[in-house]
C-alpha cells in the first residue's frame, strides 16, 4: 500500500532532515562547527586563525573590489612576520571529490595572496599548509555554504526529483494569435435542380451526414415529380437555408456541409515576427477553451495583409479528431522559428534564486549543494547554462524550492 505524506509530515521530516544537513561528508557536524567559527577568534583582519606552537597564518578569502582570492598573513608570539617569511598552499576539495589548490605568495603589501579564484560556491574541505622558516605546518577543516542532506526516502516522498544536466535545444518561439476555418474545398453546398415547393426535410444544423445521404425532396413544377438533393460530401451541415413548404429556386443553396476533421489556422502576425516565419517551421497551437494542444507545421505565408488588422497571414492545418476545434474560434499559437543547440541546458524548474544568484542544486549522495550559474538562451521549457555547471551533474529538477528551504533552515552561511 502507498503511504501519502501530508504536507506536515514532509515538513517534519526536512526540518529532521535539515540536523542532518548540516553534517558534511567527513563526518562534520556544520552545527558544532558553526558555533566552533564564532567562538574562535578572528584574526586582526578578520580572517581564521590557525596556530600551531607559536606560529599563526590569519586566513581569509579577500571579496572587497576583487576577484575571490585566498589571502593570509603571518605571525610568530602574535607579532607579524614579513611575508616573505613563508609562503602557504590551500587544498579544497568540493562536493562530489573535485579538486583545486591555490598557491599564496609574498606580496608587497605584507601580506600573502593567490593569483588563482575561488570559485562559488565557498563549500569544501579545506587543506592548508604552510612553509615558514623551515617549518611545514599543516591544518585541515570543513568550510560549507549553501549545503544540505536530505534522505533519499524523505527526498522521494517529497517530490524531490533530479536529472543528469546535458546538452538540449534551445527553441526562438514567436506567440501569435489565430482564427479556425474551414479548408477550402472541404465545404460544399447541396442545392435544388429544378424550381419547386420543399416536401420534406431530412436534415438540421450540426447534423453529420455522408456523401450522398438525402437531406430534402422537391416537388418539380417543370415535371411535377419530386427528386432528392442529396449531400455532396460527407460532412457536418453548418447551415440550413430551406423551410418545409418554401419554394426553392433553380439552383438555390439549401444546405451547407463542411468536412471538419481537417481546419486551417490563420495565424495573424504583426511587424518584425513577420520576417522570421518561414513554410515548415513547427507551431503549437492552443485553444482556449480548455488549454488542449495540438502540433503541426507552418504551410505557408499568404501574400498581401490582412485589410483590417494589417498583419501577415500565415496558415497551418490541424486534424480535428475530437471535433472540439470549430471554424471561427480564436485560438493562440507558438511558432518555432528556429531550434539552437546548446551545449548545456537545464529545465526552468531547476531554477531558484539564492542570494543575488540564479542557482541550481545539485546531489551527490545524499547531499545537496547549491551551484550558482550564468546563464544563456532560454525558451518556454529550458535554459542554457554557459558556467558553473558540468554535463552529467546531477541537477534537482522537481521540487528544488523545498532544498532551497532546507539549506536556508539550516543556516549555512557565507564564512570564511
Amino acid at each position: 500500500m502507498k503511504i501519502r505524506l501530508t504536507t506536515a509530515f514532509i515538513a517534519l521530516a526536512l526540518a529532521g532532515c535539515g540536523n542532518q544537513g548540516t553534517t558534511g561528508e567527513a563526518g562534520h557536524d556544520h552545527a558544532t562547527e558553526a558555533a566552533h567559527e564564532d567562538a574562535q577568534a578572528r584574526g586582526e583582519h578578520g580572517g581564521r586563525l590557525l596556530k600551531q606552537g607559536d606560529v599563526t597564518v590569519e586566513l581569509a578569502i579577500a571579496e572587497d573590489g576583487t576577484p575571490p582570492k585566498y589571502e593570509a598573513w603571518l605571525y610568530r608570539d602574535g607579532k607579524p612576520l614579513p611575508a616573505t617569511a613563508g609562503r602557504v598552499d590551500v587544498a579544497l576539495t568540493r562536493l562530489g571529490g573535485v579538486q583545486e589548490t591555490h598557491a599564496l605568495r609574498a606580496r608587497d603589501d605584507g601580506r600573502l595572496m593567490a593569483q588563482s579564484v575561488v570559485g562559488e560556491p565557498h563549500s569544501f574541505d579545506v587543506a592548508v599548509t604552510a612553509h615558514i622558516d623551515g617549518r611545514t605546518l599543516r591544518w585541515t577543516f570543513p568550510s560549507y555554504e549553501g549545503r544540505t542532506v536530505i534522505a533519499a526516502d524523505v527526498a522521494r516522498e517529497s517530490g524531490i526529483r533530479v536529472a543528469k544536466a546535458g546538452p538540449g535545444v534551445i527553441a526562438d518561439e514567436h506567440e501569435v494569435q489565430g482564427l479556425l476555418t474551414t479548408v477550402e474545398g472541404r465545404v460544399a453546398s447541396a442545392m435544388a435542380r429544378f424550381p419547386g415547393p420543399i416536401r420534406t426535410l431530412r436534415a438540421n444544423v450540426g447534423d453529420t451526414v455522408r456523401a450522398g445521404q438525402p437531406l430534402a425532396t422537391i416537388e418539380s413544377n417543370l415535371s411535377l415529380t419530386t427528386y432528392t438533393v442529396a449531400a455532396p460530401i460527407s460532412g457536418v451541415v453548418l447551415s440550413r437555408n430551406a423551410a418545409l413548404g418554401a419554394v426553392a429556386g433553380e439552383g438555390a443553396p439549401l444546405f451547407e456541409i463542411a468536412d471538419l476533421s481537417k481546419l486551417w489556422v490563420d495565424l495573424h502576425v504583426f511587424g518584425a515576427d513577420a520576417t522570421h516565419l518561414r513554410a515548415g517551421v513547427p507551431v503549437t497551437v492552443t485553444r482556449m477553451s480548455d488549454g488542449a494542444r495540438v502540433r503541426t507545421t507552418l504551410e505557408r505565408v499568404l501574400p498581401g495583409t490582412a485589410t483590417a488588422s494589417q498583419s501577415t497571414v500565415a496558415r497551418a492545418t490541424i486534424d480535428n479528431a475530437d471535433g472540439l476545434w470549430r471554424p471561427g474560434s480564436a485560438v493562440s499559437a507558438k511558432v518555432t522559428v528556429a531550434r539552437q543547440p546548446v551545449a548545456l541546458a537545464v529545465p526552468l524548474s531547476a531554477l531558484q534564486t539564492f542570494r543575488d544568484w540564479d542557482v541550481v542544486f545539485v546531489r551527490v549522495g545524499d547531499t545537496y549543494e547549491v551551484r550558482p550559474l550564468e546563464l544563456g538562451r532560454r525558451d518556454a521549457t529550458q535554459v542554457e547554462v554557459l558556467s558553473g555547471l558540468r554535463a552529467g551533474d546531477v541537477v534537482v529538477v522537481e521540487q528544488s524550492y523545498l532544498v532551497k528551504a532546507d539549506i536556508e533552515k539550516s543556516g549555512a552561511t557565507h564564512d570564511h
